[in-house]
């Protein structure tokens, strides 16, 4: 399949473990070939049958420990997601957004960064998160509202969830903006989401960044509904193509291909690394579960959608490429079957070892002096909760 990018890009180096292809080679050809009918041109390195393909302008060269890493990376991840919306569902955490099905994107990506490299994430990223080394237990308290984020952010270069949507992006040019001023090499990632495409602040942050030329690269994970809003109703063009209005390049890679999204998001990170700026990366995935566990997806899309996607399940897709070219073997997913159980216990006893969030203490730090609205609604939420009470005692 094609890359779409919408800047050519100035200079093309070899990266660490990625190289640039330059013959027309059978696989190169295969790739640059038009996409089927009916499904959008994008970067692509392992077809939804587990087959690799080449890319004329991306491609990466892995090892078969390196596949098995990857591989593991978003068994591990779904995994625990998996946990948490089941804890949710049994009354243990107040939320949940889960990652269903958009593991490749965040893998992939999140593989891409070096220990110095920044990172913003909205709420979703869990996989990212793993990553960088944030203990998946830390989410889950911060859903269970017992605390506000659990992690120190400069010791992963991971920011904190932001709920708010797209403010990140402006964090994330700041921060990137700052790094050209103190003279590192370092870049910065900043996630978001199709519907968050839409909103003023990932808007005024492309801005800040293209004339700043600052080294930020923009990774939104278009899942194709922003809740219960189609993508055709959020744009009239392709969400990569945006960049171009800015000044910057912009790419659509596969986001349920781990391998493409590693290469295309390595390769934006040095183009930063190398003072050209920011790039977008659009990764066309899906999000095969709810918006958030307060969500009925059944309300708005029809199965057939859904399963169309399972049939391009990223974690399958890897699999299916590792049994194919030999780089694992049986005793390899039964090692991991059992390493994702003792993951999965472990999470459910430390979050069941947490204790009761304060319903009240959210109304403590409102205002610094109190407001009278505060207190009225404090009293009405005591109300609410003492009901509950007096019926257990009934």
């Amino acid at each position: 399949m094609t890359v779409e990018s919408t800047a050519a890009r100035k200079t093309t180096r070899r990266s660490s473990g990625a190289k640039r292809t330059t013959g027309a080679s059978a696989g190169a050809k295969k790739a640059a070939q038009a996409a089927p009918a009916g499904e959008p041109e994008l970067v692509q390195l392992l077809t939804p049958e587990g087959e690799r393909v080449q890319h004329p302008d991306y491609d990466i060269d892995l090892s078969a420990e390196e596949l098995r890493g990857l591989y593991r990376d978003m068994v591990l991840t779904r995994r625990f997601d998996a946990e948490a919306t089941a804890l949710q569902r049994q009354g243990e955490l107040g939320l949940w957004a889960s990652l269903l099905g958009q593991e490749a994107a965040q893998i992939g990506s999140g593989r891409a960064l070096r220990d110095d490299d920044y990172v913003f994430p909205t709420y979703r990223e869990h996989g990212v998160a793993w990553c960088r080394g944030v203990d998946p237990t830390n989410l889950l308290g911060m859903f269970r509202g017992v605390n506000n984020g659990g992690w120190d952010p400069n010791s992963n270069n991971f920011h904190l969830y932001t709920i708010v949507l797209g403010s990140q992006t402006l964090h994330a040019t700041g921060y990137a903006m700052g790094i050209t001023k103190d003279g590192a090499d370092s870049a910065v990632l900043a996630y978001f989401g199709d519907g968050a495409s839409s909103q003023g602040d990932v808007n005024e942050s492309f801005v800040f960044s293209a004339v700043y030329n600052a080294p930020v690269v923009f990774f939104c994970q278009n899942n194709q509904w922003a809740i219960s809003e189609p993508i055709e109703k959020q744009t009239r063009v392709p969400l990569y193509q945006r960049a171009r209005g800015f000044g910057f390049p912009g790419v659509r890679v596969d986001g349920n291909d781990v391998l493409a999204c590693l290469a295309v998001t390595r390769s934006a990170l040095e183009r930063a690394r190398r003072g050209e700026g920011p790039t977008l990366i659009e990764a066309f995935t899906y999000r095969m579960a709810a918006h958030t566990t307060s969500d009925d997806p059944t309300r708005y899309r029809r199965d057939a959608e859904r399963e169309a996607w399972e049939a391009k399940d990223p974690i399958l897709r890897l699999r299916a490429y590792l049994e194919k070219a030999g780089h694992a073997d049986a005793a390899f997913f039964e090692e991991l079957e059992a390493e994702s159980e003792t993951l999965g216990k472990h999470v459910r006893e430390v979050v069941r070892a947490m204790p009761v969030p304060d319903h009240m203490a959210m109304f403590d730090h409102t205002y610094a002096d109190g407001h009278a609205l505060v207190d009225e609604e404090r009293a009405q939420f005591a109300a609410y909760q003492a009901s509950f009470a007096d019926g257990e005692t009934e």
